[in-house]
């Protein structure tokens, strides 16, 4: 379903919650659960996959995360305090000890000068605290976004387990 890569590294980010006997959450947005089903296809996924929330509107990063909507109506919902604070209420909503959630504009409309279509927004909470990447992988198409979008959460995921 996913290439070979995507799947290596959701079975390292499996193998890593297990080893430390952490559960680990998703918070989605652009990628539509793409994340948590690369992590569910893994064997053994279960022991560690607590839940995924799929957020693609305001309301529902709102609703299901607790992200404030004055900060999404200030910075827009593809921002980095956004992808922070869908982290940061995917851990505060579930029973993980790690979680990643991931923001951004795959195409191929909804771009602007500031906020370009291949914008992506990632954040990683962990016991080590919280981290925020920001990718612009240009308008290389919308499954391109969202498959680098799966990548690059799966590996921002794997970091905050083992911090």
């Amino acid at each position: 379903m996913f290439p070979d890569d995507v799947e290596r590294l959701a079975r390292e980010v499996i193998e890593a919650a297990a080893a430390r006997g952490r559960m680990v959450a998703m918070a989605e947005s652009c990628t539509g659960g793409l994340v948590a089903a690369a992590l569910t296809a893994v064997p053994g996924s279960s022991a560690v996959v607590e839940r995924g929330f799929v957020t693609y509107s305001n309301a529902a990063k709102t609703e299901l995360l607790g992200v404030p909507a004055g900060l999404i109506d200030s910075l827009g919902a593809v921002s980095g305090p956004v992808a922070r604070a869908m982290a940061e209420g995917a851990l505060a909503r579930s029973a993980a000890q790690a979680s990643v959630a991931v923001t951004g504009i795959a195409g191929p409309g909804g771009g602007s000068a500031d906020k370009p279509v291949g914008l992506v927004h990632f954040a990683a909470a962990g016991p080590a605290g919280v981290v925020h990447l920001e990718r612009r992988f240009g308008d290389i198409g919308r499954e391109a976004v969202r498959l680098e979008s799966v990548r690059t959460a799966l590996g921002l995921l794997l970091d905050r387990i083992g911090a």
